[in-house]
C-alpha cells in the first residue's frame, strides 16, 4: 500500500511539473489567452473576413449585427467659477455672474464584452464628472472609468446591465488598402448613423494626435460625435475606434482615422489587469535610417532604425548597444521606421529581457536587452 501510494504521488507531481510548464512556455496548448482571463471577449475565426448575410452589395447585415453593441455617450462637466464670484466688491465690479453652467459632450463607445466593458476614445470621458451610456435599445446606465490611457486616446468603461449586446473583434493586421469598411456611431448626437467606405491607408502615424500612432484611415463618413464609435468590416467584426478626422470645416472630407482593435486589446488587458497600461523603454535615440546615416557610421544595412544617441546607464547602454546600431528587429518582430519601434519595444515587458536584432559594421547580432518601464509624460497645466 504504501508503495503504491508512493507511485501515485510522484505520478501527480509529475502532472502538475509538466503542467506548469506547458502553462508558462506554450499556454496555446491549453487553449489559453494570457493576460485576458478577466474580460471574456468573443474574437473571429483567424481564416479573415467573411462577409455577412444580405443581399449582394448591402451591408445591412454587417450594421445590423455590429450596431447593436455600438453606444452613444454623454457626459457632463460642472463648470468651473470664479472664487471670488460671491464677493461683493467682485459682483459691485463685474456683477452678478450667475450659476455656471454644466458643460456637455457626447461620443460613442463600443460593448466589447458582457460584463460591461466598453470601448471609447480617452478625450470623449476625459475630466467628465458624470458619463450616461444609451444602448441601441434605449436603455440608460452611469458608466464608471475603469482606466485610460491617453498616449492611444483609448479608455474602458462599464455599466452594470444584463443581456448586453456583444460586438465579435475582427483582426485588423489582415485589413488591406481597399476593403470596404463601416462606421457606426453618434455624429452631431442626431441619432446612431452608419456610413460606409473603404480602407484608405495604413499605418498613418506622425499626424500628432496620439503619442503611438498607428491609424486606419478610411474615407467612411467620421463627424463630430463618431469618436469612440465602431469601425467594422462587411461582417459586422470590429476593426477599429473611430478617434478623428481631418476637416476644415468640421465635418467630414473623406479623411478619418481609427485605431486599430489589436492595439484596443492590449490597452484593454492591460488596464483591467494592473488599472494601467505598462510599456517598455530602453533609453534610446532613433532615426529613420538613410544613405547619409549609413555612410556617417560606416554600416551597411538597408532597412532598420538607426540609432544615434544612448542615455548613459539606460537599459540599451547597459546592455551594449551604442550609436551608429541599426535595429532591424525587437524580439523577432521586424521594424523599419520609428514609429515602428517605438510600438514594438512599448509592447516589451518592463523587467524581462528581449533580443534586438542589431546590425554593425562587425554583421548582424541579436543582443537581449532589459527594457525598463516608460513613464508618462508629465502634463503641464
Amino acid at each position: 500500500m504504501r508503495k503504491f501510494w508512493l507511485l501515485f504521488s510522484q505520478t501527480v507531481t509529475v502532472f502538475l511539473a509538466g503542467y506548469f510548464v506547458v502553462a508558462s512556455l506554450k499556454p496555446e496548448w491549453l487553449d489559453r489567452k494570457p493576460g485576458m482571463n478577466a474580460v471574456s471577449v468573443l474574437e473571429a475565426p483567424a481564416s479573415g473576413v467573411q462577409r455577412a448575410a444580405g443581399p449582394v452589395g448591402s451591408f445591412s447585415s454587417a450594421a445590423k449585427i455590429a450596431s447593436a453593441a455600438v453606444v452613444s455617450i454623454n457626459t457632463s462637466k460642472a463648470a468651473s467659477r470664479n472664487p471670488q464670484s460671491e464677493d461683493p466688491w467682485f459682483k459691485f465690479f463685474f456683477g452678478d455672474q450667475g450659476r455656471a453652467e454644466p458643460q456637455g459632450g457626447l461620443g460613442s463607445g463600443v460593448i466589447i464584452s458582457n460584463t460591461g466593458y466598453i470601448l471609447t476614445n480617452n478625450h470623449v470621458v476625459e475630466g467628465a464628472d458624470e458619463i450616461e451610456v444609451i444602448l441601441n435599445d434605449k436603455r440608460k446606465a452611469k458608466a464608471k472609468i475603469i482606466g485610460t490611457d491617453p498616449d492611444t486616446d483609448l479608455a474602458i468603461l462599464k455599466i452594470e446591465l444584463d443581456k448586453l449586446p456583444v460586438i465579435v473583434l475582427g483582426n485588423s493586421d489582415q485589413l488591406q488598402v481597399g476593403d470596404p469598411v463601416l462606421a457606426i456611431g453618434n455624429p452631431f448626437g442626431v441619432g446612431q448613423t452608419v456610413t460606409g467606405g473603404i480602407v484608405s491607408a495604413l499605418g498613418r502615424n506622425q499626424l500628432g494626435i496620439n503619442t503611438f500612432e498607428n491609424f486606419i484611415q478610411t474615407d467612411a463618413a467620421i463627424n463630430p460625435g463618431n469618436s469612440g464609435g465602431a469601425l467594422v468590416d462587411t461582417a459586422g467584426n470590429l476593426m477599429g475606434i473611430n478617434t478623428a478626422i481631418y476637416s476644415r470645416s468640421g465635418g467630414s472630407m473623406g479623411i478619418g482615422f481609427a485605431i486599430p482593435v489589436s492595439t484596443a486589446k492590449q490597452v484593454l488587458e492591460s488596464i483591467v489587469r494592473d488599472g494601467q497600461v505598462t510599456r517598455g523603454w530602453i533609453g534610446v535615440e532613433p532615426q529613420e535610417l538613410n544613405a547619409e546615416l549609413a555612410e556617417t557610421f560606416d554600416v551597411k544595412a538597408k532597412s532598420g532604425v538607426i540609432i544615434t544617441g544612448v542615455l548613459q546607464n539606460g537599459p540599451a547602454a547597459q546592455a551594449g548597444i551604442r550609436p551608429g546600431d541599426v535595429i532591424t528587429a525587437v524580439d523577432g518582430k521586424g521594424v523599419s521606421t520609428v514609429t515602428e519601434l517605438l510600438g514594438a519595444v512599448s509592447a516589451l515587458k518592463p523587467g524581462v529581457p528581449a533580443p534586438l536584432t542589431v546590425v554593425r559594421k562587425e554583421g548582424k547580432s541579436d543582443i537581449a536587452v532589459t527594457p525598463g518601464k516608460r513613464q508618462r509624460p508629465k502634463v503641464q497645466r
